[in-house]
């Protein structure tokens, strides 16, 4: 988990020196990189890094330059195919300098510009200097695993890897924005490229951006496409063959590193079949880590031991309590950067904590999974709403939403009041594009009645849902209800919430990399 920062004044100003903002920077995020740090400074641009070593850990540091001196990169990630991508590139006659994949990712774009994304496998944020074109380019991978914030005024441009970051520029102003708090309140986080702050953005995720003087451009290089959903069966057989391909080989290339990997184990089908899928490939011992829970309402520590048992695996396991997420809650928060509407990421803090205890930097984890595969409740209750849509006055229908809700016991009774008012909301709006998440985004803006009278006054009759609305891709109408409902999930609640409040931003409070 590395950081990285920097600073592009269009104009030589009489302000503090490049140097000592950046490693205020810098300093910010220590963190993130707590094996090296390194600079690059030029009259008016100046590019930084903190670095956690995993791959080429001798000569791997930051900035680096390609073979020609003219692009300079400071990145945070992992390209998984740097091997392949390097047999590549010198197959053109380049000699690369070192074993890292930082130096294939900046001599690929040496070669190809922007064209170079389209050839990573990974999980990154980077930034380039180019030298002659006096210009900044800087990306995101495809989902946003990586974070990458920035700010922007007439004379400077400033970014990094975590908000606070370029909260230690003088100029930055620090001022919340109540638009971001009405689209939290709403979705459990912004729509990209808003942040909970005003003039703080975010890189979206599958996005590319160009800096150069006071003129920035932002495109698109790939987005989810869920269009070619088809229910057909009759090649199921075939589809499961591939689909077990693609994913041994995911996790295979995840296992490239020049330290330890470990992997969490939950206990559930994600991270039990990841596990798996490393004790095929090396079946050497497996460091694997799980947290238990005093309420035993959630705790599954029983599966875990039973997948531990079953994998052979070197397991480390602990107990969370209500008073340790209380204790630790506040330091989630410092580390995530934005309000949080429950205390899950706390566990994950404190697991991450437990890895770093064991000297491990990398960890094999199952995030995305249940957006892909539709595993998620929220995929069925959608289809469940829409068939009893069909018949709104069934007394029967209704009743299958106890089939995946059997814990809200009243569900069972059709002609209960409060059962139907909760999930019978805009019941007949099939057509509405977010049809599948209207309820839980409904009762979600409940919260908003806590919203002091200037922040709803300044809000001016403001309505998150047209923001999303404006971000749906052209022939979203068309697609298959549950093609609708995985891409508002993958879009907002993993790219925007989880890999973003569990993921990165936890992970990197102790410096272990996740690798989803």
């Amino acid at each position: 988990m590395c950081g990285i920062a920097g600073i592009y004044n269009y104009q030589t100003t009489g302000e503090p020196s490049l140097e000592l903002s950046l490693r205020r920077m810098l300093s910010s995020i220590r963190h993130r990189g707590p094996d090296e740090s390194g600079l690059s400074l030029g009259k008016n641009i100046g590019l930084g890094s903190v670095r956690l070593s995993i791959i080429d850990i001798a000569s791997g540091q930051q900035p680096i330059s390609d073979e020609s001196g003219n692009y300079w990169i400071v990145y945070n990630g992992e390209i998984f195919n740097h091997k392949e991508l390097r047999k590549e590139i010198e197959k053109k006659g380049i000699r690369l300098k070192t074993n890292c994949d930082t130096e294939v990712v900046v001599q690929m774009y040496a070669m190809y510009g922007s064209g170079c994304l389209q050839y990573f496998n990974g999980q990154f944020s980077f930034c380039i200097w180019d030298k002659n074109k006096k210009e900044l380019f800087l990306a995101r991978d495809r989902v946003g695993i990586r974070p990458l914030f920035y700010w922007h005024q007439d004379k400077s441009f400033a970014f990094c890897s975590e908000i606070k970051g370029l909260f230690t520029l003088d100029h930055v102003e620090k001022a919340i924005s109540p638009e971001s708090l009405s689209q939290i309140f709403t979705y459990w986080t912004t729509l990209s490229p808003n942040t909970p702050f005003q003039k703080i953005y975010e890189l979206p995720p599958g996005h590319f951006m160009i800096v150069k003087d006071s003129n920035i451009h932002i495109d698109k290089y790939w987005s989810y496409d869920f269009s070619n959903y088809n229910s057909d069966s009759s090649n199921l057989s075939s589809k499961v063959e591939e689909f077990r391909y693609l994913l041994n080989d995911a996790v295979k290339i995840r296992l490239r590193a020049d330290v330890p990997v470990a992997a969490y184990l939950s206990g559930g089908l994600d991270s039990s079949v990841t596990t798996s899928l490393i004790h095929e490939i090396d079946p050497t011992i497996l460091n694997t880590f799980s947290i238990g829970f005093k309420d035993k309402v959630f705790d599954e520590t029983s599966y875990q031991q039973e997948a531990s048992k079953y994998f052979n695996t070197n397991h480390t396991a602990f107990e969370c309590t209500s008073e340790d997420i209380a204790e630790n809650f506040l330091n989630t928060i410092w580390h995530a950067e934005f309000p949080l509407l429950r205390t899950s990421p706390t566990p994950m803090l404190m697991l991450s904590k437990k890895v770093k205890e064991s000297n491990i930097k990398v960890v094999i984890t199952g995030e995305g999974a249940d957006e892909f595969l539709a595993g998620y409740n929220i995929f069925k209750e959608s289809k469940i709403r829409r068939f009893w849509a069909q018949n709104p006055d069934s007394k029967i229908r209704p009743k299958l939403l106890s089939r995946i809700y059997p814990y809200i016991f009243n569900l069972k009774d059709a002609n209960n009041i409060a059962s139907k008012m909760f999930f019978g909301y805009k019941l007949t709006e099939t057509d509405n594009p977010l049809y599948s998440h209207l309820l839980r985004w409904h009762n979600t803006s409940r919260i908003k009645s806590f919203f002091s009278e200037d922040i709803t006054e300044s809000l001016d009759g403001y309505e998150s849902q047209n923001s999303i609305l404006s971000t749906l891709p052209p022939n979203f109408k068309n697609w298959s209800g549950l093609s609708k409902s995985q891409y508002l999930e993958a879009t907002v609640f993993m790219s925007g919430y989880l890999l973003s409040s569990q993921g990165d931003r936890m992970a990197m409070a102790n410096s272990v990399e996740g690798r989803y």
